[in-house]
């Protein structure tokens, strides 16, 4: 990841067939006992919320965006391990040539967002389902490697209290 950013000018652009910066988030709710996933409609999974950065340098925004946009969400804030949004994960991951698209890589940065309560969530055309799971789920949920992986991140983090939620 490091190599890419270091050496492609464009990497945060999705035209940039080398591979290209996206961010993610894992999304909470208020207090910290539920997740949000989406029913991926192209890969046909269920995983956190994000993608592209559509050219936006700053991972942190880009995930920020893509919750909000793929969620109905418009209320949503960092979880806080500093006092500044910290990646909590860094994932490459491939996806698989579709169209006129060739395979290549994700350079996946991911964040936790934590949802202000009393919002309701609007699944986006990217979607097949977008859910709500109890934390006890994840391991019956998450049927990737890099998304359980993710999710015991945060499981870790939550029981350590190592993120300031809303609640």
């Amino acid at each position: 990841m490091q190599r890419l950013v270091e050496t492609r000018a464009d990497c945060f652009e999705r035209s940039c067939w080398a591979g290209h910066v996206t961010a993610s988030a894992w999304v909470l709710s208020p207090d910290g006992r539920r997740f949000l996933l989406t029913h991926h409609r192209k890969l046909g999974r269920w995983l956190q919320l994000g993608g592209h950065a559509d050219g936006d340098p700053d991972p942190a925004a880009a995930a920020l965006r893509e919750a909000r946009e793929e969620s109905g969400l418009v209320d949503l804030r960092f979880a806080f391990a500093a006092d500044a949004p910290v990646p909590i994960d860094l994932d490459v991951h491939a996806i698989p040539a579709r169209g006129a698209e060739p395979a290549h890589d994700h350079h996946d940065v991911r964040f936790v967002l934590v949802a202000a309560p009393g919002q309701t969530i609007a699944a986006s055309d990217e979607s097949n389902a977008l859910e709500w799971f109890e934390m006890d789920e994840l391991e019956t949920v998450a049927d990737d490697d890099s998304v359980l992986r993710l999710g015991l991140k945060v499981r870790r983090l939550l029981e350590a209290g190592a993120l300031r939620l809303l609640a």
